[in-house]
């Protein structure tokens, strides 16, 4: 092999494991090590905000890697049709690098989590092996939630929602009590419809792959009404947390992002709503690019709210 294959060999692994989509879930695990820190009772600030959440940030990301791989595996009929382009229809990676790719970054984000261990505790380690299995519930038969409708959305809002978020949590502090359950729910209910955005770009692979996704079972208009509430009712339960002494960050904080965040959903609803047949004309509709916009300012101000 050349310098030159050997090269294009290692892009295609890049590509396979989709670098873009792993900034949310390191953002997100430090995001929630960050409240974590500023959340009553304080913690000590340099070892609890850098190590572990920095290994713990790792972790999110090589996961998200093995899942990307994992997905495209069981996808290849479907990307075939919808992103020939890709390196396993493309043919650059065969199935078997896939497999080695997903074995090899499933085992490191496990053996990193197990390295994130405050006070000895290993929560972090068991939420994240409970995140491994629902990826596989997603992606891999016989379950394969992906093909079920709103199960898929579930599974992924599971894992890279309320999980995650605990997980970040458990960076720093213990997960028994009520607060890291309460922001990781409000991030589950945001991607149990916002994750749907991916779907109607790639209706006409997943009808032929037998994938049932809400756009294919409801049609583009009522699907778009249908997950149009996630994008806002979530956001409402910021002010709500604050005001019931649930979140302990800065209060006139929290609500300036419960505001801020209601505010673009709706905004989001709008750009969805005011022409819903363009979400399954465009490659990549405006509003797919919002929800992870939407996910890194709600990440960023749950940091700043309890971080000052």
């Amino acid at each position: 092999m050349t310098p030159g294959d050997r090269a294009s060999r290692w892009r295609a692994y890049i590509a396979l494991g989709r670098p873009f989509t792993l900034i949310a879930p390191a953002l997100g695990m430090a995001s929630g090590a960050a409240t974590a820190v500023g959340a009553h009772p304080p913690e000590p600030w340099l070892w609890m905000l850098v190590v572990y959440p920095a290994i713990g940030a790792l972790m999110a990301a090589v996961l998200n890697a093995g899942n990307n791989a994992l997905n495209q595996i069981y996808d290849l009929d479907i990307d075939r049709v919808n992103k020939p382009k890709r390196p396993l229809p493309s043919g650059r990676l065969t199935v078997r690098d896939a497999w080695v790719f997903t074995v090899i970054t499933y085992v490191a984000a496990l053996v990193l989590a197990w390295l994130v261990m405050p006070g000895g505790r290993h929560g972090c380690f068991w939420l994240v092996l409970g995140a491994v299995v629902a990826t596989f519930i997603y992606s891999a038969p016989p379950l394969r939630t992906k093909a079920r409708g709103l199960w898929a959305n579930i599974t992924i809002a599971i894992p890279r929602g309320t999980l995650l978020k605990v997980a970040g949590w458990s960076a720093v502090k213990p997960i028994t009590g009520l607060e890291p359950w309460y922001i990781g729910l409000i991030f589950g209910l945001f991607l149990l419809g916002a994750s749907t955005t991916k779907d109607f770009a790639d209706m006409e692979g997943d009808r032929q792959g037998g994938c049932r996704t809400l756009p294919l079972i409801y049609g583009v208009r009522r699907a778009a009404w249908i997950i149009s509430p996630s994008f806002v009712v979530p956001f409402l339960l910021i002010p709500i947390g604050a005001w019931t002494g649930i979140l302990t960050g800065h209060f006139w904080l929290l609500q300036a992002l419960g505001a801020v965040m209601t505010i673009y959903g709706v905004y989001v609803c709008y750009l969805m709503l005011r022409r819903p047949e363009d979400l399954a004309v465009e490659a990549n509709h405006v509003s797919w690019a919002h929800m992870y916009r939407m996910m890194f300012v709600a990440q960023i101000g749950f940091a700043l709210a309890y971080l000052l």
